[in-house]
């Protein structure tokens, strides 16, 4: 199944806000004390004020007993559907190489 390329990835603060934090049973202040952060910089992540940061992701990693690249690539997602979006790259032409692009925009 394909993704709707215009539907906004899930920011990673959403989703341990909305499914993974609620599925542990324990408070948001006992995971910022278990993740050795403040429970401010938690709230601003779950907030989605706050990207995750691979420091972040090892930590989250460590405690829900995944990967930190299942953190980094979720942010990575999220953060590059918003700058396709945001930033003008219609002056910048496309080169074509060996390592796969083409001259077409």
């Amino acid at each position: 199944m394909n993704r709707n390329p215009n539907r906004c990835p899930t920011h990673p603060g959403e989703l341990l806000r909305e499914d993974v934090i609620p599925a542990t049973g324990k408070s948001k202040a006992e995971i910022a004390r278990m993740l050795g952060v403040s429970r401010q910089h938690l709230h601003n992540l779950l907030a989605e004020r706050k990207p995750v940061s691979p420091e972040i992701a090892v930590r989250l990693a460590k405690l829900f007993g995944n990967v930190p690249l299942v953190w980094v690539r979720m942010q990575g997602a999220y953060d590059a559907w918003h700058a396709s979006r945001e930033v003008d790259v219609s002056a910048i032409p496309t080169l074509s190489s060996k390592f796969g692009g083409s001259a077409t925009a």
